[in-house]
């Protein structure tokens, strides 16, 4: 347990960000927690939650005004930087638009980034952590995901410089992999689809209503689901640890998709992955 230590969370409005703040803030850190929506923050400070500020990562505006809020918070010397706020940007590849692309990656990659690079000075005057909130489908990819699939290979790439470029600094930086976790995502989702993808003048339309099934479903979608906590797990080793890891897998499709992907052929991987997307639907 690292007392008084600082640490900024992204997209902690609910789900795994809410619960690493809440978490957290009990273990003793210093938590500012950060939300898109300011009508979260009373929420979030209900729960025991000190510093709630708000911050719209496709904004860089934002992301300074919240970058000060920081540091005047932490006194300038800020410990760790969680990296969870993204969302998912559903529709089939030929269906999305530059525009739709462009969206993802503002938030989810280039507001991150931006983020990052901007708060890393105030990062390494002594240890510090770094821990990125990737996912399965930043290392596989699922159908009717491409923008999102795209956002999290992204990030898995940046990551892994960054942490290259970092391993004689006293700044270390992990990245985890979460797979189907229980948190209110799918919702944002159907808001991505309705804004941005003409169902009904595409080929998929099929696919479109297992899509819907999938994401309208309420409670876990799939066997593996986890809670928020498992998450939580890993992003106290990565905090805490002498020797953080580079990577924290979370739930059996992650372990699972990781150990096979080197060893099975693309085709027979191609024919489980659509397996497993039609069995959600």
């Amino acid at each position: 347990m690292l007392q008084n230590k600082s640490i900024l969370i992204t997209g902690c409005s609910s789900g795994i960000g809410r619960s690493a703040a809440i978490t957290l803030q009990k273990r003793g850190y210093q938590v500012i927690a950060s939300v898109r929506n300011p009508k979260d923050i009373d929420g979030l400070k209900q729960e025991g939650v000190d510093h709630v500020i708000h911050l719209d990562l496709n904004s860089s505006e934002s992301i300074v005004q919240a970058i000060d809020a920081t540091l005047a918070i932490s006194g300038g010397d800020l410990y760790a930087l969680f990296n969870n706020g993204a969302y998912g940007q559903p529709g089939a590849v030929e269906d999305l638009s530059r525009d739709a692309l462009r969206k993802q990656f503002e938030t989810n990659v280039f507001g991150t980034h931006e983020l990052t690079v901007r708060i890393l000075p105030f990062m390494c005057k002594d240890r510090a952590r770094i821990v990125q909130c990737g996912s399965i489908l930043g290392f596989i990819s699922m159908p009717m995901r491409g923008a999102y699939n795209a956002s999290k290979h992204a990030l898995e790439g940046l990551t892994d410089t960054l942490r290259i470029e970092l391993s004689e600094t006293n700044t270390k930086v992990s990245i985890i992999q979460p797979g189907p976790i229980k948190t209110n995502f799918r919702k944002n989702c159907l808001i991505a689809l309705a804004d941005n993808v003409d169902i009904a003048a595409s080929r998929h339309k099929s696919r479109y209503d297992g899509a819907l099934k999938r994401l309208k479903k309420e409670g876990a979608t799939s066997g593996f689901t986890l809670d928020p906590e498992a998450v939580v797990d890993k992003l106290i080793h990565a905090l805490e640890s002498d020797k953080p890891k580079a990577r924290y897998r979370v739930t059996f499709p992650t372990h699972l998709f990781r150990a096979i992907k080197p060893i099975f052929p693309t085709w027979l991987l191609d024919k489980i992955i659509l397996k497993a997307a039609k069995s959600e639907g």
